[in-house]
């Protein structure tokens, strides 16, 4: 009977013990952003752009308990995974003309969100001590930019808007492709000897921080006019995840907040430290989205 009794007492005090030590985790989870509430996909193109604000969004469903992966693709891929239902979203959506080309394929496979971010441009961009104006007068001082545009990754849209303008102005200019870190780097090249340099550029974007450039006037419209930023998301997360889709549908920030994010990155934080700070610092924004 004594022995009987020891078992039922050892048996009622580990259960206690795991009940406490499960408790504690129940409160450590929910000061880290609550339960763990299943897996978020998002993919972004490598805009130091898009890597600002894919980051964001991730802390922000990090810390309402989700655990999210965000790949970085190219802008087809990136497109076509969204609208396969590999990526649950996307907030790297240039419209209505970087990304048209790839939104008219998948339009009726995805749901548009709207913009998450207003008065984005993109367009031929030069240091403001070059003495041109208009993509029309590349021709004429072609030498000077040694018959070539700087771009960036092969595919991207503006890459595709630029071999247009090259047509449709009869650039004699070859179009270099590269990468946005590249892109970034031959500017800064140029700016450091005052050499005269053409590249792809958008905004927002640091660079237009961090030196004194201009954007070509466009008078054929070949880059469009003023772009926005949207929220794409695939068919299905309204229902599989109303929580997710009301966060990233409520997502909406301006050029000032990407930014900051962009600056600190440049200026040698990881983009998941720069984010983290953007989201501490901005918590009554944060909340707009998350409805906390």
């Amino acid at each position: 009977m004594f022995k009987k009794t020891s078992k039922l007492v050892v048996l009622l005090i580990v259960s206690a013990l795991f009940a406490g030590v499960m408790a504690g985790c129940g409160q450590q989870a929910q000061q880290q952003g609550g339960d763990a509430k299943g897996p978020v996909k998002l993919g972004y193109v490598q805009w130091d752009s898009e890597i600002a604000s894919t980051n964001v969004i991730k802390k922000v469903l990090e810390n309402e308990g989700y655990e999210v992966t965000i790949t970085a693709v190219d802008a087809s891929p990136m497109w076509l995974g969204v609208s396969e239902g590999n990526f649950d979203g996307i907030v790297a959506a240039w419209l209505p003309a970087t990304h048209k080309d790839y939104y008219a394929e998948v339009k009726d496979k995805v749901e548009d969100l709207g913009p998450n971010l207003q008065g984005a441009k993109i367009g031929l961009v030069v240091p403001e001590y070059v003495t041109i104006n208009s993509v029309e007068e590349l021709n004429s001082v072609k030498d000077k930019f040694q018959g070539k545009i700087t771009g960036i990754e092969p595919g991207a849209g503006i890459m595709m808007a630029t071999e247009q303008a090259i047509k449709d102005y009869n650039l004699d200019l070859q179009l270099q492709s590269s990468s946005s870190a590249g892109m970034a780097a031959a500017l800064k090249k140029a700016e450091d000897k005052e050499d005269w340099i053409v590249v792809t550029g958008w905004t927002p974007h640091w660079k237009f921080a961090k030196w004194d450039l201009k954007y070509l006037a466009d008078p054929k419209e070949i880059y469009g006019t003023e772009e926005f930023i949207h929220t794409i998301v695939r068919k299905g997360l309204k229902e599989d995840n109303p929580a997710v889709y009301d966060i990233l549908d409520k997502f909406n920030w301006s050029a000032a907040d990407m930014e900051t994010v962009m600056l600190d990155i440049e200026n040698g934080m990881e983009p998941a430290a720069a984010a983290a700070k953007w989201v501490d610092d901005n918590q009554e924004k944060v909340k707009e989205w998350t409805g906390k």
